[in-house]
């Protein structure tokens, strides 16, 4: 696994998620607020809805919090949040796309600069990173869903395009298109999903190690803890080895 995913196996043995709940929350709940106000309240009509919810419940929120961010986009008091991507470079020249939902892009924009001036990277231009990822459909299942053989299996009769299978996660590739219906016959045969969303795969990835797989991490974890950021895909690998030694 590379990017994103492997990093946040990272965090989720150091800990990290629990300390950050709040702050993770605050990062659903506006999804669900933002889903909902470009379509229909209902998540069983709005396919981004939907899986905005299932990512709140893989996190254990509660029903309450759920509901309440989606009536929230109904109502009058509901923020206006504007999606804005940000494309840039890390240490040891690997690639990141950062995702953000924000109601004052000056103050994302300054910040996310600040962040990767700071933690040894810099920011590129709109589309000076993304040519590098595809576009496509991720479903994610923690490894006791079941054998890789078995969700290789189940993947396929749903018309995914590629599975990886690790020690502690499945992700399940899709196309665009077909992301919500591969996902609901998966959760026939596997139960519900981890996570379902849109996402970035490099096509290529970058090794890292050493000093800077540290200040790499280093730069990711600073992003991803901006109310502002919800996610951040990356192009990098990182051994067990050094994984192990960095958790």
């Amino acid at each position: 696994m590379a990017g994103h995913s492997k990093f946040k196996n990272i965090m989720h043995r150091k800990g990290a998620q629990d300390k950050k709940r709040s702050a993770m929350f605050s990062k659903l709940a506006r999804e669900l607020t933002v889903a909902a106000k470009m379509g229909t309240p209902d998540p069983d009509m709005n396919p981004r809805l939907r899986a905005a919810v299932t990512a709140a419940k893989a996190q254990s929120m509660p029903k309450d919090n759920i509901q309440r961010a989606i009536d929230k986009a109904s109502g009058g008091d509901a923020e206006n949040y504007e999606e804005i991507r940000y494309e840039g470079f890390g240490p040891g020249g690997v690639s990141l796309v950062v995702e953000a939902l924000t109601d004052n892009r000056n103050r994302t924009a300054t910040n996310v600069r600040t962040i990767f001036s700071k933690n040894g990277g810099n920011l590129g231009a709109s589309g000076s990173v993304t040519h590098a990822f595809a576009r496509l459909g991720l479903i994610e299942y923690p490894a006791s869903a079941g054998s890789a053989d078995k969700v290789f299996e189940a993947a396929i009769e749903a018309g995914a395009e590629d599975v990886e299978s690790g020690e502690e996660l499945h992700e399940i590739w899709t196309s665009i298109d077909t992301l919500h219906e591969a996902a609901k016959a998966l959760e026939a045969a596997l139960g519900e999903a981890e996570s379902v969303r849109l996402a970035w795969r490099p096509q290529n990835s970058v090794e890292v190690s050493g000093d800077e797989a540290e200040q790499l991490i280093k730069l990711v974890e600073t992003l991803e803890d901006d109310d502002d950021i919800q996610t951040v895909w990356g192009n990098y690998e990182m051994s067990e080895e050094v994984m192990e030694r960095l958790a």
